[in-house]
Parts: structure tokens; C-alpha cells; sequence
């Protein structure tokens, strides 16, 4: 860590890391041990109590981890949510916020990454029925979304209105993106099959988000 300092003090920092490290683990056992009594079961036919036990540990300890049920099954979207803020962030001086964005989401089809929606794994494409078939963790979803709006608005140089506007464009634009190429697959078709429109797709709506945004400068 670059704020470590050399001697007594960076050996302190050791268990913070080693504590963090077992803090996401636990996470991610707890959020897996959820899903599949979801996927299973259906989300509203599990409740908080039986995913603690499963998981062997008390309900409070649960709810410290994770403080709502939705958001034991939405935890894989967590790493997510500044994504599109890292990607700004980290881009070439040469590139625009919109096409190092554009440029993103194309290797995203390009790998298959559940993210963009085009990826027909059984696995994914339950998780992804789970997801849109439980209103409650659309809703849940949203939050998630308006975390990532605010990380991008930051990237994009402030908290202001423009950039909270365009900020949220943008997610909307991936979201809707995203779901499109699930419905398809979700449908019958397979990720190759989609792959194509997908990108299509993502070519037009890049192109109109950049016709708009420049045009409200």
C-alpha cells in the first residue's frame, strides 16, 4: 500500500489486510451460500434466517455483512459499480470519456462478460432469470445504479448537473444495452448468435449518447 510506512508501521497494517482479506471471503461464501437456496427455491421463498444458517452464522452478523436481503444476491454486482468511473479514470490521454467507454463494452462482448448480458452460461443465464424475475431485486438494482451514476459523475470531472446528467446517459445506456442482449438469449439464442446485433447495437447507442451530450454542451 502506498500510505504503508517502512519499519514497525507497515508491519502494523499486515492484519488490517489479512482481516480484509477473510471480510470478502466471507462475503462471498455468505453471497453464493444465498444464490443457490435462490436459485432453488425462488427469492421470496428463502428467508434471511435460513441463508444464516446455511451460512453457520447469526442473523445480526448476517445483516452486518449485507443489510438487506437483496443484497445478498446482487453482492456480484459490487465490484461493478465504479466500473464504468475506473474505465474514465484509466483511459488514454488521446481518448474521450465516451469512446474509451464504447471501446470497454465492445471487449466486454467480445469476452463474454456477464456484465454486458451477452453471455449464455447455464449459470449466468440463471442468475440473470433470477434477477429479472424478482421485482424486489430490480428495484435493488437501481441503488446499484445510482452508485455507479455518482462514481462516473466524479470521474467525469465533478458532482455538477452536466455531469451528473451525462453520468446517468451513460449507465442507462449499458443497463439497457445489457438487458437487451439477455432478452434475446433468455429467448432461445445463443451468445454467438447475438453477438453481432449486440454490437450493432452498442455502436448505435454510443453514437447517439455522443450526438447528445455534445449537442447539451
Amino acid at each position: 500500500m502506498s500510505g504503508e510506512k517502512a519499519g514497525t508501521g507497515a508491519s502494523a497494517h499486515v492484519p488490517v489486510g489479512l482481516r480484509e482479506r477473510k471480510k470478502q471471503l466471507t462475503y462471498q461464501a455468505v453471497s453464493d451460500a444465498a444464490i443457490a437456496m435462490f436459485l432453488e427455491r425462488g427469492f421470496d421463498k428463502v428467508s434471511v434466517a435460513e441463508v444464516a444458517a446455511a451460512a453457520d452464522i447469526s442473523k445480526p452478523t448476517l445483516f452486518r455483512y449485507f443489510p438487506t436481503k437483496e443484497d445478498l444476491a446482487l453482492h456480484r454486482f459490487a465490484d461493478h459499480e465504479d466500473e464504468a468511473a475506473r474505465v474514465v479514470a484509466g483511459r488514454a490521454p488521446e481518448e474521450t470519456p465516451l469512446i474509451a467507454l464504447h471501446r470497454h463494452f465492445l471487449a466486454g462482448l467480445e469476452e463474454r462478460d456477464p456484465v454486458t448480458g451477452l453471455c449464455d452460461a447455464p449459470e449466468v443465464l440463471a442468475f440473470h432469470r433470477l434477477l429479472y424475475g424478482t421485482p424486489a431485486l430490480v428495484a435493488r438494482l437501481y441503488a446499484y445504479q445510482g452508485r455507479s451514476e455518482a462514481a462516473l459523475a466524479h470521474a467525469l470531472g465533478g458532482d455538477g448537473v452536466a455531469e451528473r446528467l451525462a453520468a446517468g446517459q451513460i449507465i442507462a445506456v449499458l443497463r439497457i444495452l445489457a438487458e437487451a442482449n439477455w432478452r434475446r438469449i433468455d429467448a432461445g439464442e445463443s451468445a454467438g448468435q447475438v453477438y453481432a446485433g449486440a454490437v450493432r447495437a452498442a455502436d448505435l447507442a454510443f453514437a447517439q449518447l455522443r450526438a447528445g451530450l455534445e449537442q447539451g454542451r
